[in-house]
């Protein structure tokens, strides 16, 4: 009864705003965006966003549904487009634009869902998120680099490894607390407010670069307490030996000269092409602006290559002797 009556003042509340928009958007032509992805409960879920020039003027964005599809091809996803422009009064004729991600279904020059669109809205151009071409573009490119893609790999084990219960996930915070505070005992760490926050490793998402810097900004930041819980799970008889064999396993990838040199020249490369993400994301970017961050991007990444290399080996050498990981003779033909 009380969740039928919450679903049923939602429901209301969910008209009053839909009402609300369509009286902002007038008679103005507009702009879709949309996105699916399954819930927690597994059903596909459809996003959908409208863009368009209010009185004033200014630029809005303006979330419109969220409507469960039953699947995710393109003509089920037109009809849902097009059944919720419907019951807020809008034509399938206004649209001057789409933007969604680079997947088939989406993009696809005779049955994707721009074609769809297009085929009744000629005007309705197909623009591909450029922060999202960018985020596949560099997926991409670091998967042509053997040592770049097996490292991503084992992190993700390692990262699932020490993850995969809440138990563990404990543990590594405890020990993470434990690290911060004789660091900050031994003035290795500035305090103050807002530093040295608790956190918890994150994995990487194929289609967000982002998350692949925050998760090598975690690993990276957790990297002690890391190795700390994957030796207890290795030596730990009271898990399963299959726990023992998957810890001991990440243990030997994280504890190499190897796997500290790519993690810190990837966070370098990564903090430098994550600022090119997120200005591309910004909704007052244009192609001018754009251009000028791409070209920013470039130089920084020449810099990094042309000058980077003796402080980078500095810092993965101090990092390898923090955490006691042996260090090869670098001199050695």
């Amino acid at each position: 009864m009380v969740v039928s009556i919450v679903a049923m003042v939602t429901s209301i509340i969910a008209r009053k705003v839909q009402k609300s928009v369509r009286e902002e958007i007038g008679n103005s032509k507009f702009c879709i965006m949309v996105d699916e992805a399954r819930d927690e409960s597994k059903k596909e879920q459809m996003a959908i966003v409208l863009r368009f020039v209010n009185k004033e003027g200014l630029i809005k964005e303006r979330f419109l549904d969220l409507v469960h599809v039953k699947d995710t091809a393109a003509l089920t996803l037109k009809n849902s487009i097009c059944a919720v422009l419907s019951d807020n009064s809008l034509n399938i004729q206004d649209i001057r634009g789409q933007g969604y991600d680079g997947a088939s279904n989406m993009r696809g020059e005779w049955n994707g869902l721009k074609a769809l669109v297009l085929n009744e809205c000629p005007y309705a151009y197909y623009i591909h998120c450029m922060a999202h071409q960018l985020q596949l573009a560099l997926v991409a490119a670091s998967r042509e680099v053997h040592e770049v893609h097996n490292f991503f790999q084992h992190a993700n084990f390692i990262i699932n490894v020490v993850s995969v219960s809440p138990k563990l996930n404990d543990e590594l915070l405890a020990t993470q607390a434990e690290e911060i505070s004789r660091e900050i005992e031994l003035g290795e760490l500035d305090t103050g407010r807002g530093a040295n926050q608790m956190s918890s490793l994150q994995r990487p998402g194929d289609t967000r670069w982002s998350s692949h810097y925050k998760s090598i900004q975690s690993l990276k930041k957790m990297f002690g307490a890391t190795v700390s819980v994957l030796r207890n799970i290795a030596h730990d008889h009271s898990v399963s030996k299959y726990s023992r064999g998957d810890a001991s396993g990440a243990l030997r990838m994280i504890i190499t000269f190897d796997f500290v040199f790519i993690l810190l020249m990837m966070e370098k490369n990564m903090k430098i092409t994550d600022v090119l993400c997120q200005t591309l994301q910004k909704k007052s970017i244009d192609i001018l602006n754009a251009v000028d961050s791409v070209s920013n991007t470039k130089m920084l990444l020449g810099d990094l290559r042309n000058d980077g290399w003796e402080p980078l080996l500095q810092e993965v050498k101090s990092f390898c002797e923090k955490h006691e990981i042996d260090i090869p003779d670098l001199n050695r033909k």
